[in-house]
């Protein structure tokens, strides 16, 4: 790898919006956290427009992997990940399957108690 973008403690120098040349993830498609993504296996990959990020995507999701677990193994931000996984989609490489329900933040009471109940341990 070049030595003057690589820093051995923090990896890669390239910034989330040059991985995605400044675009922001796609209004139209709603890829949540827990969205399952999978490559279509059978279909010809040519290469052409697909960035080291977006083959590495393809390759992981052999089997179904959420946007976030994506986002782990990629090691990129997840904003940047549903940019990608909506480039796969419009070029149909990979399915999307939505979780059957839409998460929602846990109620502030739940939190405060098991937050109190940590404190109390």
């Amino acid at each position: 790898m070049n030595d003057q973008w690589y820093d051995e403690a923090a990896g890669p120098l390239v910034r989330p919006y040059a991985i995605t040349r400044g675009r922001i993830p796609a209004s139209d498609v709603t890829l949540d956290v827990a969205t399952q993504v999978m490559a279509l296996s059978g279909t010809k990959r040519d290469g052409v427009g697909l960035t080291p990020e977006h083959t590495a995507i393809l390759d992981l999701c052999e089997r179904p992997l959420s946007i976030a677990e994506i986002a782990v193994h990629v090691k990129i931000p997840i904003a940047v990940v549903k940019v990608l996984c909506g480039d796969l989609i419009e070029r149909g490489e990979v399915i999307v399957r939505s979780p059957s329900q839409p998460m929602q933040a846990p109620d502030r009471q739940l939190l405060q108690a098991v937050l109190d109940g940590l404190s109390k341990l």
